[in-house]
């Protein structure tokens, strides 16, 4: 009953999306940039924030908490002041649509360089199912350590596989080509790796100019342009924590714990300490990548088990998810 209830939602959900973009567009046509188009656009901001409350799917919760609630809000508010993907010049409004909802960087044709093979993704596939699997029979008697990296590893391939289907669908459909989501974070040399070029890519596209430009330019002019960097990342983890915080209040309707929010301070903490140092010392020189990709791998995910671990478990999000997939089945055995 609660997914065909989330169905209908759907299908109300998208045609309010629709029609709340259809006016920001229109909007950017006559309202000058800035705070008056910002306070115009200011309720479909507001719905856009409320449109995961309406469901109880984790995979729709999780979906429309980062495709709606994060990057649509986030290109709206560049929107506002005449900035991002959303003010090109002579926008189309199914152009303006198509980059509002979803993470498009390229235009059909154009190669990504972060593509990967049907082996690569075939290869994570099995992992996944291999891990749930595992992790769903045996975890409540598994060592706490091994669950966690079992599951860590499964949410991280989950997200890969469904970007990647969606890439390959809204290629299909709209003739562009999604932002990758991830970069082979495991491989990653530093912090500085990690977050700026491995991990949740298109996030890290958006926080970019909406974040940290902004408060890197204004810490320009009170603290000039070397130390500039230090507050734009602590502020733009803040803003990510914050985000994260949002997103796991979908999934609970739960007060926050502030752990994720505790999580990414500690990392961009560690990032600043990481930039501080490399500037200090002011010589290119770096571990080598067979020492220094154990220690980042085992950073963020000692920091992880200590603090996101245990949101994962409060959200039920493996349980929750397999009672999905037994309702799909069901639905599924029913057409046949």
């Amino acid at each position: 009953m609660e997914f065909e209830e989330d169905i209908k939602n759907l299908v109300k959900v998208s045609l309010f999306a629709l029609i709340s973009l259809g006016y920001c567009y229109f909007v950017g046509k006559t309202i000058p940039k800035g705070f008056p188009r910002l306070l115009t656009i200011l309720p479909v901001l507001l719905l856009f924030f409320s449109i995961p409350l309406f469901f109880n799917s984790v995979h729709l919760i999780g979906a429309l908490s980062l495709y709606i609630s994060w990057l649509a809000n986030f290109k709206l508010l560049l929107f506002a002041f005449e900035k991002g993907p959303l003010s090109a010049p002579s926008i189309s409004l199914y152009v303006f649509v198509s980059f509002a909802c979803f993470p498009i960087g390229k235009q059909n044709g154009e190669k990504n360089p972060t593509q990967k093979s049907f082996f690569n993704y075939g290869v994570k596939a099995l992992l996944l199912a291999i891990f749930l699997k595992v992790y769903h029979d045996y975890g409540d008697g598994m060592n706490r350590m091994i669950a966690w990296i079992l599951l860590a590893f499964s949410i991280y391939f989950f997200l890969e596989l469904i970007l990647a289907m969606s890439s390959m669908t809204i290629e299909l459909l709209l003739g562009v080509k999604l932002d990758p989501q991830f970069d082979e974070p495991y491989l990653s040399t530093s912090l500085q790796d990690f977050w700026g070029r491995r991990w949740n890519v298109m996030v890290n596209r958006i926080l970019y100019p909406t974040i940290y430009n902004p408060v890197h330019t204004l810490s320009t002019r009170v603290i000039g342009r070397m130390w500039a960097p230090i507050p734009a990342v602590l502020t733009t983890f803040a803003v990510s924590g914050l985000m994260h915080e949002l997103i796991f209040f979908y999934f609970t309707r739960d007060w926050p714990t502030w752990h994720t929010m505790l999580f990414f301070c500690i990392h961009g903490v560690s990032l600043v300490m990481e930039i501080v140092i490399k500037k200090s010392i002011n010589v290119r020189w770096s571990l080598p990548p067979h020492i220094a990709t154990p220690l980042v791998v085992l950073f963020v995910l000692g920091t992880s088990y200590w603090l996101f671990f245990p949101e994962l478990l409060r959200c039920k999000i493996i349980e929750r998810a397999f009672e999905d997939y037994g309702v799909v089945a069901k639905i599924a055995t029913g057409f046949v």
